[in-house]
């Protein structure tokens, strides 16, 4: 499908603001619905962009559409379709930004819908598929066309993985994501774990007559999905691979809903990150995000090196049912979510959903929902090893996670503290979750600081033996080291050093005189401790 094609649809009513014959002729890869500001790294080649311009206001400069059409034309959007319903118009400053950025830009009246458009894109990229010549499926036509309805009306993953393999026999099915949580599975599938199903997609060797197919090759490795077979069907290869197109295109349509949501959540997480910011605005933000107005919250940052770390985060918070998230990215790199238990109905229909009794919803977890934030930390941590599992290639993942947040005042705080363990948890080595409440020991609570704070720290505590360089200080330092290890004993110490005792009391005396600290003292062998720690 190409942009013009979208004009000839009477139905749409759209019009053509700016954009010559070569940008019309573009083909339209999918759809993406988005206000934020600068929106280019959810995007991806040949999408249309459409847009509410709630991120546009008339006082605005003209940079700031500039700044918007310029992410587009640097993702390789193929066009922008600006609703006219939030300022009445197209605003011209947007039309002139793309006039310069070579972007078509169409407007979309009041009385069309996004999701038409957005069904109509994707209905016709099926249907055009579905035109195609009888013997380049497997799949047969009537099932094509239920699965193509399906898609449209936005059926739930069960549905159509049933669908999918009726005519094969029903047999038992699974759709899993990277780790381990079902996604879908057919009636006759039996509820499996999320250990036992990861266990099933890391198998080196997957023994016969199971069968295991990506089920998209683009996904990252935290967002792939598989289709899993765990017994022998009669289709031939082909078959199975439709049907794992058909959830590529249910999975990309969850992507536009989850990139869309992305927005008041970088709104919320901006708010938390203000300097200063009072409490007032974030109940209203809360509810933007689809999270209660009143805690307890729980505040979580992770560190995955990369763009995919926002949707590693968002992949295994998945795995928590009674809870509701938010996740953002922030300027800083690290993903962080807010976490909140859902209204007590909703965890009664989570709850409901893993029990054997209903196969067709069990599909949407993989594990009970917690009831406490102990609970949500033991889940997390039980998970971590296989969100590492996934890509052994990326960097560590690590993660920091918060004490409970009463009320969204304490939030702010959250943040800092989840951030705070975040630190501490990329010093502890492997991949690692941290929470606040774990760092107990003088150690662990060093480990949050700074880099730059504890060196400072260490080289103005230590004085004249932070010069490792010297070396009777790295003498001295070394014995520093071994006395406050064995609390104060001169005979522990001069016994592990294989030195006579005066020869520890002299150079404890040297220490004391070159750091200015009385050793005698309980507070002075804490400050060198400290220091030691965060040399």
């Amino acid at each position: 499908m190409h942009v013009e094609d979208l004009l000839r649809l009477e139905s749409l009513d759209l019009t053509l603001l700016w954009g010559g014959p070569p940008l019309l002729a573009r083909e339209i890869s999918g759809v993406t619905a988005t206000d934020l500001e600068d929106p280019g790294r959810f995007l991806q080649r040949g999408e249309i962009v459409l847009s509410g311009l709630v991120w546009w206001s008339a006082a605005d400069e003209e940079a700031t559409a500039d700044r918007f059409v310029a992410a587009l034309r640097e993702a390789g959007a193929a066009a922008l379709l600006a609703g006219e319903e939030t300022h009445g118009r197209v605003p011209d400053v947007l039309v002139d930004a793309c006039r310069r950025h070579d972007i078509a830009l169409l407007s979309v009246p009041v009385h069309t819908s996004f999701r038409a458009v957005t069904d109509t894109v994707y209905l016709r990229q099926w249907g055009d598929l579905s035109r195609r010549p009888a013997d380049h499926y497997a799949l047969p036509e009537n099932v094509r066309g239920e699965l193509s309805r399906l898609l449209a009306d936005g059926a739930d993953a069960d549905t159509l993985l049933t669908r999918a393999t009726g005519h094969l026999g029903a047999p038992p099915c699974y759709v899993f994501s990277a780790t381990g949580r079902t996604v879908a599975r057919t009636p006759a599938a039996r509820p499996l774990p999320a250990p036992q199903a990861a266990r099933r997609l890391r198998a080196a060797a997957p023994s016969p007559p199971s069968t295991t197919l990506r089920v998209d090759p683009d996904a990252s490795p935290y967002g792939q999905w598989f289709l899993h077979l765990p017994e022998a069907v009669d289709a031939p290869p082909r078959m199975l691979h439709e049907i794992a197109e058909v959830f590529a295109q249910h999975r990309q349509g969850l992507l536009r809903r989850e990139a869309a949501a992305r927005g008041p959540a970088g709104e919320l997480l901006a708010l938390l990150d203000a300097p200063g910011a009072g409490s007032a605005p974030l109940p209203a933000a809360l509810r933007a995000c689809g999270l209660p107005d009143h805690g307890p919250y729980t505040v979580i940052a992770l560190s995955a090196g990369a763009e995919e770390g926002t949707e590693a985060l968002e992949e295994v918070l998945r795995h928590l049912t009674g809870c509701r998230f938010a996740v953002a990215r922030s300027a800083g790199g690290e993903s962080v979510a807010v976490i909140a238990p859902a209204p007590a109905p909703e965890r009664a229909d989570a709850s409901a959903a893993t029990a054997p009794a209903a196969p067709a919803a069990a599909g949407a977890t993989g594990s009970t929902g917690p009831e406490s934030s102990d609970a949500t930390v033991a889940v997390l941590k039980a998970l971590w090893p296989t969100l590492h599992a996934c890509d052994r290639a990326a960097p560590l993942p690590h993660g920091g996670i918060s004490a409970p947040a009463a009320t969204p005042a304490g939030l702010n705080g959250a943040l800092v503290q989840a951030r705070y363990a975040l630190t501490a948890a990329g010093r502890s080595g492997g991949a690692r979750l941290t929470a606040i409440e774990e760092l107990t020991t003088l150690g662990a609570l060093l480990a949050g600081v700074p880099d730059d704070v504890r060196t400072a720290f260490g080289i103005h505590a230590l004085g004249p033996l932070a010069d490792a360089a010297n070396p009777s200080h790295r003498m001295l330092l070394e014995t520093l080291d071994t006395f406050l290890t064995h609390n104060g004993s001169w005979a522990r110490t001069a016994e592990a050093l294989h030195l006579h005792v005066n020869t520890v009391h002299y150079r404890i005396q040297r220490v004391e005189l070159l750091t200015g600290r009385d050793l005698a003292r309980l507070d002075h062998k804490l400050d060198l401790k400290a220091a030691l720690l965060c040399r």
